[in-house]
């Protein structure tokens, strides 16, 4: 087999294949006969079929897979040894590759575009200036933490009239214009509201100071407008049926429940910590300071890493792509959805393509390796933050294993666990490498540094 590859513009790269008949011949021949073996054809014993027939029958058909699996091994080892660094996959090329005969013996050409990456070189070093925001833990962030925690554990009561965010039910009825209880008209008992999600301020208001045993008259379309669905549900009927419906309803009340958040006290700081963990709202106060300061490291690297993305896009500098080439690639990749979304997608894809691009560089510098132990870390520290969100803060580390374990069995997840490992510790990584500018900010404040992205 012969192969040549030029890339005068050392973006744009043409690879060509000459594959010989010596190169497929014996495999070809091997297969046949193994066919010959299997073949059930009228009129011979099996394995006696005659190699004629058996390779007018599947003789083509073989060549062309075994040219196709020689060719791919042949010219991603060409790749591989001659270290070029190929984005995307290998196209044919529009204008030099012609048909082949694989009928006919002899020789077959086929020649690929190859969308070579720009050369360019991407160093950090102490000399690289980058942002560092450390985000302070306060009272205020402490505060709504521990109101969070106490909503979690907190339970709807009973109350006789309504406040706030209170959850009420009743019975409703139809009324007809002159404010009667229409004949016929939806009847709906149990119906549930909460004032506080409706839109119309006029019939919101209608709820102020309601008491338990209350009637008031209010319109569902004008306090969900434009919202059939949710009227729908209120009145317990299909979406079809309040499509029209202008009528006002009486709404008598039979219940309203006050969500009462959790005491402050030893059984939530056992429910979050653990029984016995913490003994007083000072040392409980203190625990919540010290989960949110190792928490906020994560946002701090996060932050870290786009800026050091941005610093190094713009040490970089424009790169130049075969964006002809990448088009056709994208379109490859994306048949259903058309020439369109490429065009409307590439200068995003390219974005993203150059940074990959740095980042491997830097990877490679910082000798980034990924461990089993690595994996293990972050899919027990993704497991963790899931936990966090329903205030649960002392899940034994037995049981974090466990689910580790199994998320890492699934393959559609390791992808996600490698590019997270590795960011781990590259944040690890350059964070020693750079002059850090370390800046002290609040929470509030970092925010508003991650809009202003």
């Amino acid at each position: 087999m012969k192969i040549t590859f030029d890339c005068a513009d050392k973006i744009n790269g043409l690879l060509t294949m000459t594959v010989e008949p010596a190169d497929y011949q014996e495999q070809v021949e091997k297969t046949l006969k193994s066919y010959r073996k299997k073949a059930q054809v009228p009129g011979f014993r099996p394995g006696m079929v005659p190699m004629g027939l058996i390779k007018k029958q599947y003789g083509t058909a073989v060549k062309v897979d075994e040219v196709n699996k020689l060719m791919g091994e042949k010219l991603y080892e060409y790749i591989r040894e001659n270290k070029i660094q190929m984005l995307g996959e290998p196209l044919p090329n529009e204008e030099k590759q012609v048909p082949q005969d694989f009928e006919k013996d002899g020789e077959l050409t086929f020649v690929f575009d190859i969308a070579v990456a720009p050369e360019f070189k991407a160093e950090l070093t102490g000399r690289d200036k980058v942002d560092y925001y450390t985000i302070t833990v306060d009272d205020k962030l402490i505060d709504q933490q521990v109101e969070m925690y106490a909503s979690q554990g907190g339970e709807f009561v009973k109350a006789e009239v309504f406040s706030g965010n209170d959850t009420i039910t009743g019975d409703l009825r139809e009324l007809d214009k002159k404010g009667n209880t229409k004949e016929g008209g939806i009847t709906t008992e149990g119906g549930m509201v909460m004032p506080a999600y409706i839109k119309a301020e006029d019939q919101k208001k209608l709820f102020e100071g309601a008491k338990v045993g209350d009637i008031i008259t209010f319109n569902p379309k004008k306090a969900y407008p434009d919202n059939d669905a949710e009227v729908a549900a209120l009145l317990k009927v299909d979406k079809e049926q309040v499509k029209d419906l202008k009528a006002d309803f009486s709404y008598q009340i039979t219940e309203i429940r006050h969500f009462q958040p959790a005491e402050v006290n030893q059984a939530l700081f056992d429910r979050v910590f653990g029984e016995g963990t913490v003994k007083d709202e000072k040392a409980f106060r203190e625990k919540i300071a010290e989960m949110l300061k190792a928490q906020l490291v994560s946002n701090s690297d996060y932050k870290f890493m786009l800026d050091v993305r941005a610093h190094m896009e713009k040490k970089v500098g424009k790169l130049e792509f075969p964006e002809a080439l990448l088009k056709r690639v994208m379109i490859q990749n994306n048949q259903d959805k058309g020439a369109d979304y490429v065009e409307k997608n590439f200068e995003g894809s390219i974005k993203e393509l150059k940074w990959h691009l740095i980042k491997e560089q830097i990877v490679a510098a910082q000798n980034i390796k990924v461990e089993d132990e690595d994996l293990k870390a972050v899919a027990k520290d993704a497991i963790r933050q899931q936990f966090a969100q329903y205030g649960m803060s002392n899940v034994p580390e037995d049981v974090l294993e466990n689910y580790a374990a199994e998320q890492l069995k699934k393959r559609e997840n390791l992808d996600n666990f490698v590019d997270r490992a590795v960011d781990v510790k590259l944040t690890e990584a350059l964070k020693k490498v750079v002059k850090l500018n370390e800046k002290e900010v609040s929470l509030d404040e970092f925010n508003k540094l991650m809009q202003e992205k």
